[in-house]
C-alpha cells in the first residue's frame, strides 16, 4: 500500500512539474487553442440564439479549456473524459432537476455527487462535469426548460467543438501530443496535416 501511495505521489509530482514548465510555445498554443475553442462556441451562440438566451456557452467549458489546452497530458483532459464526463454529468443534472425541481438544497449537491460517482464508474472523470450537472439544476429558467435537450446542446455540441479544436491545436508542434494515446495522436496528425 505504501509503495502504491509513494508511486502515486511521484507520478503526480512529475505531471505537475511537466505541466508547469515555462515554455513560450506551450503558452502560445494553450492561448490560441482555448481562444478559438471558446470563441467558436460563443460565435455559434451569437448566430443561433437571442442575446438573452445565454445558454450555449456554459461556465464549465471554461474549466474544460484549462484542462484540454493547458494540461493536455492530464488523464482528466483526454477526449473520453472531456466528452463523456460532460455528457454523463448533464444527464444526471437534468434527471435530478426533473425529479426535484423545487428542492434546490437537495438537488444541487445530489446532482454533483451523483455525477462524480457516475463519471468514476464510467471512467470519464472530468472535474468540470460537476459544474455541468450543477448548471442543469441551478441554471436559468431557459436552461431548465431545455430538459434533456441540454445534454445534446449545449453540452455535447460544445464539448465536441472544444475537442475538435484541441485535436488540431494540441498537435501543431512535435512537443504537444493530444490525446496521450500515441497511435491516436499519430492518426490525428496524419488526418489534419496529411503527413
Amino acid at each position: 500500500m505504501k509503495k502504491r501511495i509513494k508511486r502515486g505521489l511521484i507520478v503526480t509530482r512529475d505531471v505537475i512539474y511537466r505541466e508547469t514548465l515555462i515554455d513560450k510555445k506551450e503558452h502560445f498554443f494553450s492561448f490560441i487553442g482555448s481562444f478559438i475553442g471558446i470563441g467558436l462556441i460563443a460565435f455559434v451562440q451569437s448566430k443561433t440564439m437571442l442575446d438573452s438566451d445565454n445558454i450555449f456557452l456554459i461556465g464549465s467549458f471554461g474549466a474544460s479549456s484549462v484542462l484540454i489546452y493547458g494540461a493536455i497530458q492530464s488523464p482528466m483532459a483526454q477526449p473520453r473524459n472531456l466528452v463523456g464526463g460532460h455528457f454523463v454529468s448533464a444527464l444526471i443534472g437534468v434527471t435530478i432537476h426533473k425529479l426535484m425541481p423545487d428542492i434546490i438544497w437537495l438537488a444541487a449537491p445530489l446532482a454533483v455527487s451523483l455525477s462524480i460517482v457516475m463519471m468514476q464508474i464510467t471512467k470519464t472523470l472530468h472535474p468540470p462535469g460537476g459544474a455541468t450537472a450543477l448548471i442543469a439544476v441551478i441554471g436559468t429558467a431557459r436552461v431548465k426548460s431545455l430538459g434533456y435537450l441540454y445534454v445534446l446542446s449545449p453540452v455535447l455540441t460544445g464539448s465536441l467543438i472544444l475537442l475538435t479544436v484541441a485535436l488540431v491545436f494540441n498537435n501543431l508542434t512535435e512537443n504537444r501530443h493530444y490525446p496521450t494515446n500515441r497511435k491516436f495522436t499519430h492518426y490525428v496528425r496524419r488526418m489534419v496535416f496529411r503527413k
